[in-house]
């Protein structure tokens, strides 16, 4: 539905820390026409949804639509910690021209397995945008049992899931038996899950690489698996230094500085990228 490389995208901030709805547009369309992505994803963990007000996230949406929503499609995360909270914000992403919703499983608070099928049923009510569901444990605190992924894929607005569970034996269950597309939210698995029947990814990494994801994928598509698997590891060390060094939002942020693409600092309280990383980021960008 929305393609196979989604960009999970950060939120450009000024010096100061205020937005940069510009730099948002300019790096949209960078992505978009020239960085091989199908799609965006604005207001997620990526974007430092934590950290920007309800009114501003509004504002993202607005401006990357304006920007690229003629030649793509843009997904909103806007999962929280409270049902009643996710609702107003999915329910604000339509209002702003949003094209679907990322709504994570309710973290800190660890409900049962029907309060989250509960969350997740209220939320894709509540709006006429299909949701991808987002399955992340290690951050919630809560995984999306097996059982529960199926009976929410009965939902008509629930389609996919953006998969950071590590667990391919579950994934591989319900994408056998539901239309669920499920993406990769860990940008070493892409090639793995995809040849499960995953879909795709929401990579953080794609900022930078996201043509050689889609290469990885064509190559796989056309049957080429030594290809596939030359680029997955060619992918490796950009992987690495993005997402295993410091905070994912942190360090695409210092590669995309790096590059001369608008991003600007990160918001508290994550801090900038360490010189240690920013050298590593030099040798792999120059």
């Amino acid at each position: 539905m929305f393609g196979r490389v989604l960009v999970a995208m950060v939120t450009p901030f000024t010096p100061d820390g205020d937005l940069d709805l510009k730099g948002a547009q300019e790096l949209a369309a960078h992505l978009v026409d020239k960085g091989g992505a199908d799609g965006l994803v604005v207001n997620g963990t990526t974007g430092e949804a934590p950290t920007t007000t309800d009114a501003e996230k509004a504002q993202i949406i607005r401006a990357v639509k304006e920007a690229v929503g003629d030649r793509t499609q843009i997904l909103a995360g806007v999962g929280t910690n409270s049902t009643r909270h996710t609702i107003e914000l999915s329910r604000q992403a339509e209002e702003n021209g949003a094209d679907g919703l990322l709504v994570v499983t309710p973290y800190y608070s660890k409900p049962t397995q029907e309060g989250v099928e509960n969350h997740f049923r209220q939320v894709a009510n509540a709006s006429g945008l299909p949701a991808l569901l987002y399955d992340i444990p290690g951050r919630t605190g809560t995984a999306i049992d097996t059982e529960t992924l199926l009976r929410l894929a009965e939902h008509p607005r629930i389609v996919g899931v953006k998969d950071c569970k590590v667990d391919l034996l579950a994934t591989a269950r319900v994408i056998a038996e539901t239309g669920l597309d499920f993406y990769s939210g860990n940008d070493e698995l892409i090639l793995p899950l995809y040849s499960i029947g995953g879909v795709g990814t929401v990579s953080t990494v794609g900022h930078v690489v996201g043509n050689e994801i889609k290469a990885m994928l064509d190559a796989y598509d056309e049957g080429d698996n030594k290809e596939a698997l030359r680029r997955h590891q060619a992918l490796l060390p950009v992987i690495t230094a993005i997402m295993t060094r410091e905070p994912g939002a942190v360090a695409v942020k210092a590669a995309l500085n790096l590059l001369g693409l608008p991003s600007g600092p990160v918001r508290e309280p994550l801090v900038g990228a360490t010189p240690e990383l920013i050298n590593e980021l030099k040798a792999l960008f120059g």
